[in-house]
């Protein structure tokens, strides 16, 4: 035990197709895809997107730590990676994750935008495929794994389908959002289901969770005081082709975007983490300490909630100063 196996790749095409499939599951993926949608497609879309996402991988998140199936063993898999090895294995979040947001994203717009519905179907299917394979590829699941975070995913889809609608008018006017917004959220991952060893899932949660709920707080700030910054007539998906100047407003607006929103959550993980540290009296660099329940939770809830504001408010009004409306 922690020891890293040693190996040999013989087919660099799949190794490499399976390790960024699996990046498409992971933060990275979630800091450049969510928001670029919000900045660049339709605000609704993103809505949508981050309300399923953020319940879908709670679900799953909380559903590993009441399971406690382990992943596979190794040997005789290859593990190819080690920072979620700790956690336990049933379901693949990554599964849950793919699935949601693909299929999210096809039903969130096949009704708004013109394109071909089986392109729209086969992108979402071959996107949510390469990310379950991955996870078996990298042993870090096994095949029910993957199937039954696939599986879930595609329930909880279909049970929050016919109130998508309900939810985004109550988080968009209700006087009550911004409040429940954050309270709920914070309730959830105080009371995050507690294991007999440290496990990155906890953290994990309370990251998305608190990414969502800066998010749905900038969603409820922007429409009660600010016009739409971008709607379905600033981009359209599918034909004619993006025309070269849109191309270049797109692209301008992606990493403006992406540059403040890196800024925010390394400007707010070192001044959260530094408060935290003066408070209960530890170095920053104490790894152990910044593991406790006290620490973690606020440490990254702080930091992920102000990127998700970043993303929806500042991101947007930086956007109207640099004329890239």
């Amino acid at each position: 035990q922690g020891c890293v196996q040693k190996y040999i790749v013989k087919n660099y095409f799949y190794y490499y197709l399976f390790k960024f499939s699996a990046a498409l599951g992971e933060e990275i993926f979630y800091i450049t895809f969510l928001p670029f949608i919000y900045w660049n497609i339709d605000h609704s879309v993103s809505r949508r997107m981050i309300i399923i996402w953020s319940i879908v991988m709670y679900i799953g998140q909380v559903s590993k730590d009441i399971l406690k199936w382990p992943r596979p063993l190794s040997p005789p898999v290859v593990k190819l990676e080690m920072r979620t090895d700790a956690e336990y294995g049933m379901p693949s979040t990554h599964a849950m994750a793919a699935t949601a947001i693909s299929f999210s994203f096809l039903i969130a717009t096949m009704n708004q935008y013109k394109y071909p519905f089986e392109l729209g179907l086969v992108v979402a299917f071959v996107f949510s495929t390469l990310v379950c394979l991955s996870r078996l590829y990298t042993g870090m699941h096994t095949v029910l794994d993957v199937i039954g975070g696939a599986l879930i995913s595609a329930v909880l889809l279909v049970l929050l389908y016919p109130v998508w609608d309900t939810i985004d008018h109550l988080l968009l006017t209700s006087p009550f959002c911004p409040l429940l917004s954050i309270v709920v959220p914070l309730v959830l991952c105080y009371n995050y289901p507690k294991l007999d060893y440290y496990s990155p899932t906890r953290g994990d949660t309370t990251t998305i969770l608190g990414a969502g709920a800066g998010a749905t707080v900038g969603f409820w700030l922007n429409n009660q005081y600010a016009m739409p910054a971008y709607t379905s007539e600033n981009f359209h998906l599918g034909f004619p082709l993006i025309t070269s100047k849109m191309l270049v407003v797109v692209l301008a607006r992606f990493f403006v975007g992406i540059f403040i929103v890196l800024l925010t959550r390394r400007l707010m993980k070192s001044v959260v983490l530094s408060m935290l540290g003066y408070r209960y009296k530890f170095p920053i660099g104490d790894l152990e300490a910044r593991r406790r329940l006290e620490v973690e939770v606020p440490y990254k809830f702080i930091t992920y909630s102000s990127v998700g504001f970043s993303a929806t408010v500042l991101v947007p009004l930086l956007h109207g100063l640099l004329g890239l409306m």
